[in-house]
């Protein structure tokens, strides 16, 4: 186990966890913003292998599965992820939930719980949250936890799809203890 909230369990990934992540990266809807979109089996399985070993170079970062506290559903995959943006390092709280946990603050919990664990565990200094201008659910995710609006690229990694980047730093702390109380 990595992280637990109230109602959230955020683990490493298991390769029992195939079926469940296929189910989320084949969804057109859920995938919809991700400029490669749906993945087939063998593409998650690629991707599950990574969430398997790690980063090589950042070992402590990576995506979790997302589990229901109380019934142990999967419910998707959040976590941290390195990035190199206009030559600079930065680390992005990701977070994807399957439809039916949409809209019931689950994304908020984990998201919030991960930027504390970022920056109390991890002594990270900031944090970034990368998203399709269209997403503004993933806007309000990154509000909510206290993450403001940085600025608008033309692709991250040349892929040449408009990104916002929302970000928050440690020195911010403040902002996020008091979201806390309105999740």
């Amino acid at each position: 186990m990595i992280l637990e909230t109230e109602r959230l369990v955020l683990r490493r990934f298991v390769p029992e966890d195939l079926d469940d992540l296929f189910a989320l990266y084949r969804d057109e809807e859920i995938r919809q913003y991700f400029p490669e979109g749906v993945l087939d089996c063998d593409q998650t399985r690629a991707e599950l292998e990574w969430f398997l070993n790690g980063h090589p170079r950042f070992p402590e970062l990576g995506l979790w599965a997302t589990v229901n506290k109380s019934t142990g559903e999967f419910m998707g995959r959040c976590g941290l992820l390195p990035w190199t943006i206009e030559d600079r390092q930065e680390v992005e709280v990701a977070y994807l939930l399957g439809k039916k946990f949409w809209g019931q603050g689950f994304a908020s919990e984990a998201a919030l719980a991960i930027v504390e664990y970022a920056f109390e565990h991890l002594d990270l200094a900031r944090l970034i949250c990368l998203i399709d201008p269209e997403n503004l659910a993933s806007v309000k995710v990154a509000q909510r936890i206290g993450m403001g609006f940085e600025q608008q690229v033309d692709g991250i990694d040349g892929d040449g799809f408009p990104t916002l980047i929302y970000s928050i730093s440690r020195d911010h702390k403040a902002v996020i203890y008091s979201t806390l109380h309105r999740v």
